[in-house]
């Protein structure tokens, strides 16, 4: 590459006889003891060769034993901007302000934070001035978040608050190499060609899959930070492992149990069903069918939630049939739909009406107006905090803070309960 300054806090696979051209960079070997250095995995598989490689982040780049990791971590002087580049004109309720406050005083401090806020809090807007802190000093920030719809809910948003500085987008359905933008947005697995590259981390929606429990984007995350970088994790429903560290003084919890508009979060309502909710004949159940009809008799856009992708397409076909006399459009939507992303953008502009999804809409995007409905909301699928986080789109808007979530069920779970308990915890 004509201009190495590019890849300056990064990390990136080269063959052991391309190893030697990159003399300025630190080298690696990329699978050491069994271990793969770039996902911090046990490497256990072997190639035909007879040589291991690694399945661990093979999504991003394959590594086989013998190639280097190269890692350019030279710092970059990123030029000092008035404002750090903020040109959002909005402002924070005293609660937002009080949390925004803190975080900029944590990373003057270099102190980790756990913002733990209701969904509907208005996080994005509080983390505003924590970013331009970070930009007005010359420094670097990278915003995190498990999911595609959530960085590409993030990133006009930043765009249009920071409209002096580059941003770079990264995620796994457009596919480019990262570049020293000084802001980045990207999913979680992108972490993984950073090596100490941040001044700043933060990683929104910390709880959520597939981030929750993987070894291997804990291990990203940590590598992709400078030494003397800031982690910052926001969730409205945070992991025991980082409440624990916050009990042990390791980061700093921030709470805030308020939305930005001051109003309560919507108590789900609970609708028992005896019989199964298609029968044999592939008919919806008439007191289902019902509540769909009242939803879209009310004007409401709808989220219909449904536990397992190939039930997607049973209930759209159904639907489309039995709610053909209500002109109404519907369609389904999933993680491996490979129109998931228009689809979804189709239903904020309100050119779907009813939208069926599975658990990839629990988090992280913002409709307006939207009611919801989970259908088997007693299935294995939905944790207490899904379940929070599903409960959590509806009621977001100031002029419409209110709204029906159903939850749908054949017996009533610890996980219905515990959700049900949280919210009205929350709301007190």
């Amino acid at each position: 590459m004509e201009d190495s300054t590019l890849l300056f806090g990064r990390q990136w696979v080269v063959s052991q006889k391309d190893s030697s051209i990159f003399t300025l960079s630190s080298k690696i070997p990329a699978i050491e003891n069994e271990k793969c250095n770039r996902c911090g995995t046990k490497v256990e598989h072997k190639l035909p060769s007879d040589k291991y490689y690694c399945r661990g982040c093979i999504g991003i780049g394959r590594i086989v034993e013998g190639c280097f990791l190269v890692r350019q971590n030279e710092n970059y002087e990123y030029p000092e901007k008035k404002k750090g580049g903020l040109t959002w004109a909005g402002q924070l309720t005293p609660l937002q302000q009080k949390i925004s406050d803190e975080l900029v005083s944590n990373f003057k401090q270099r102190k980790n934070s756990l913002v733990h806020a209701v969904t509907g809090a208005g996080k994005t807007e509080m983390l505003f001035q924590l970013i331009a802190e970070c930009m007005k000093n010359g420094k670097r920030a990278c915003i995190a978040t498990p999911r595609i719809d959530v960085v590409n809910e993030l990133f006009p948003r930043f765009q249009a608050a920071f409209a002096e500085i580059e941003i770079g987008k990264y995620h796994g359905r457009e596919f480019k190499e990262p570049g020293l933008e000084q802001l980045t947005i990207c999913t979680t697995h992108q972490l993984m060609k950073f090596y100490e590259a941040f001044d700043l981390l933060v990683i929104d929606e910390v709880d959520s899959f597939p981030y929750v429990g993987d070894p291997q984007l804990h291990f990203a995350a940590k590598a992709a930070v400078k030494k003397t970088g800031v982690r910052v994790y926001l969730s409205a429903t945070p992991t025991e492992d980082l409440l624990e560290e916050a009990k042990q003084g390791k980061i700093q919890i921030l709470k805030l149990n308020r939305r930005f508009h001051g109003g309560l979060l919507p108590v789900p309502r609970e609708k028992l069903f005896i019989k199964p909710f298609l029968d044999k004949k592939k008919q919806i159940h008439p007191k289902l069918l019902l509540e769909i009809k009242k939803v879209i008799k009310s004007g409401h856009p709808l989220l219909v939630f449904v536990p397992r992708i190939e039930e997607i397409s049973v209930y759209l076909q159904i639907l489309q049939k039995s709610l053909k006399d209500k002109q109404i459009k519907i369609a389904g939507v999933h993680a491996q739909d490979p129109q998931r992303l228009e689809k979804v953008q189709a239903f904020r502009e309100k050119k779907v009406d009813l939208l069926l999804t599975t658990t990839i809409l629990e988090r992280g995007v913002t409709f307006k107006h939207v009611w919801v409905i989970i259908i088997a909301a007693d299935d294995s699928i939905y944790t207490a905090a899904s379940l929070v986080q599903i409960a959590g789109r509806v009621g977001r808007a100031k002029d419409d803070p209110s709204g029906l979530v159903l939850y749908c069920y054949h017996r009533y779970t610890k996980n219905i309960r515990s959700s049900i308990k949280q919210i009205k915890e929350m709301n007190k």
